[in-house]
């Protein structure tokens, strides 16, 4: 009579080439992680060797060993990703097995584990108590468990292991997905927001962040790399993606095909946005995707089109903003002769000195990221107030009587009240709430001497006070209707002599009088970050620093 254990050891081992002709179709690197929990070392010797050859979908089992129970939370404690444990009730002490199960859920909080509870002594833990009482999966008497009734009992386990771990891994995705879609929304660079989606895809596959954001240009077929992370960083270097790279002909399918690729080790998202604009992300994981993944994904690329769509209006809606301040700005120079220059140096150089402040750790509770958001795009209306000013005021050559000093000063007053009443119609903080700052109190001084409130050190607002700086820095350089441009050198000299008492404007918004006198020379410098201002008529001054301008602000 052939031995029945004989039988099912061959059945074993054909369910095992079974599954290695799968691990050939599906390669995947990960085991199964099995956990032996048993004060008997021999039980442990025959559970490894009835499980020796035994594989699950192209995975074999890794298996650990504990022999009591507080060995075993150690190790569900510590080590992730255990799929089942093989649990003895009677070990430390009579009730050591159940005392652990009650633990993995209460305590480890882990109810995907498969917990098959084996006692030598059923009696002294009866089943239907146990099963209703406890938290496991499957009661096995240990003379039961033959080597064919073990392999059901593992396979089983494994397979309802990988079911909840699939839906419990769609719930942390799906939320993953709600949470970073959320989060994109809010980003308004368009690279910051390629590596925002690429750190999100990561996250939802679980896996590290190595990823490339492409977008196609369609007049020259060729892929813009946005954004690229991990191993593939370099790549964010060049203008295109190298059509020498291993994740190009990937790419060019999905672009070329217009749907998804999942050819491991490529895997290449698809994304095609309202716009018209195509775009392919690339990652690649160290095991195939499973197909619950690749539908997670699939629905990240739908709110990721959205969310790309809605950057580009963003954008749009920017650049419309920026061309309606800067047209506003426009009218209030236009009599100056100098149109779109002088508020466009300003809106650069205010929008470096906020941003290096913020870098440097200034503390001013006023410095904050709405702020160097911003101050350019405000900072171009800080002279608004001059549509109100008379051309004889604001054109004349000569020295300005008092009289027409007082009105020429009162178009710090005019812009505020104007830029307020828009900023009322808009809810919250917008350039609005700024650009009334700034055309109200860029002539303040620190000193307490400016106008026209008379404020005094930090009462100034930090946004009037930086654009202040720059206001006089650039109208100092570049010529105006009333002055000829002058040296870098003087100017410095100029601003670094009235540092904490006041940066001195005698024509508006310029810090020069009308007699073009030079102030002394000499100027300190500090050799940092540099920023090329372009001057009036396409003349441009050299690059300058402007660290010895942030001192003064």
């Amino acid at each position: 009579m052939a031995d029945p254990n004989a039988v099912e050891d061959d059945w074993l081992l054909e369910e095992d080439d079974d599954d290695k002709q799968t691990a050939l179709a599906a390669p995947d690197q990960r085991q199964w992680r099995v956990l032996i929990v048993d004060d008997d070392q021999d039980v442990h010797a025959v559970t490894r060797l009835a499980l020796r050859n035994v594989s699950f979908k192209g995975r074999e089992l890794e298996l650990f060993s504990a022999y009591s129970g507080r060995e075993a939370f150690d190790i569900l404690r510590d080590t992730p990703d255990i799929a089942l444990v093989l649990l003895d009730v009677v070990m430390e002490t009579d009730d050591a097995g159940l005392l652990l199960a009650r633990r993995i859920r209460e305590e480890l909080h882990n109810s995907i584990v498969r917990v098959v509870l084996r006692t030598g002594q059923p009696g002294q833990a009866p089943e239907q108590r146990v099963i209703i009482e406890y938290d496991i999966n499957d009661y096995k008497a240990k003379t039961e468990l033959t080597t064919q009734k073990l392999f059901t009992t593992v396979i089983s386990a494994l397979r309802a292991y990988e079911s909840l771990n699939m839906l419990e891994r769609s719930r942390i995705g799906l939320g993953k997905i709600l949470a970073g879609a959320t989060n994109l929304y809010q980003i308004h660079s368009l690279r910051e927001f390629a590596s925002g989606v690429l750190n999100q895809v990561s996250a939802i596959l679980d896996v590290g962040a190595d990823g490339v954001l492409c977008l196609m240009q369609v007049d020259t077929g060729d892929a813009t790399v946005v954004a690229a992370t991990g191993n593939y960083a370099p790549l964010a270097e060049n203008e295109s993606m190298p059509h020498e790279h291993t994740l190009w002909p990937a790419i060019a399918k999905a672009f070329a095909e217009k749907k998804s690729q999942f050819e491991h080790p490529a895997n290449v998202l698809y994304i095609h946005t309202q716009e018209n604009r195509d775009v392919a992300i690339s990652v690649t994981p160290p095991w195939p995707l499973a197909q619950i993944q690749r539908d997670l994904l699939e629905v990240f690329c739908e709110r990721i089109a959205a969310a790309f769509d809605n950057l580009y209006m963003f954008g749009q809606l920017r650049k419309a903003q920026e061309a309606t301040v800067v047209a506003l700005a426009d009218l209030a120079e236009f009599r100056d002769g100098c149109t779109g220059g002088h508020v466009r140096r300003v809106q650069r150089l205010s929008s470096a000195i906020a941003a290096r402040m913020k870098e440097r750790g200034i503390d001013d509770p006023q410095l904050t990221t709405q702020l160097v958001d911003m101050i350019g795009l405000a900072s171009i209306l800080h002279d608004v107030g001059k549509v109100a000013t008379p051309d004889h005021i604001l054109l004349k050559p000569g020295p300005h009587t008092e009289e027409e000093r007082a009105l020429m000063q009162t178009h710090a007053a005019v812009g505020r009240s104007v830029l307020e009443r828009a900023a009322h119609m808009v809810d919250g903080v917008s350039y609005l709430h700024y650009g009334a700052e700034i055309a109200g109190a860029h002539h303040e001084h620190y000193d307490g001497q400016g106008y026209p409130n008379g404020l005094k050190g930090k009462d100034i607002p930090l946004s009037a006070r930086i654009v202040a700086v720059v206001d006089v820095f650039d109208s100092l350089l570049h010529e105006r209707p009333y002055k000829e441009p002058w040296p870098y050198p003087d100017v410095m000299s100029y601003i670094t002599a009235r540092r904490g008492t006041r940066v001195r404007s005698g024509r508006g918004g310029c810090a020069a009088g009308s007699d073009r006198a030079r102030p002394e020379t000499g100027h300190g410098r500090n050799q940092q970050t540099q920023l090329r201002v372009s001057g009036c008529g396409g003349r441009a001054a050299p690059a300058r620093p402007i660290s010895p301008i942030l001192t003064a602000a």
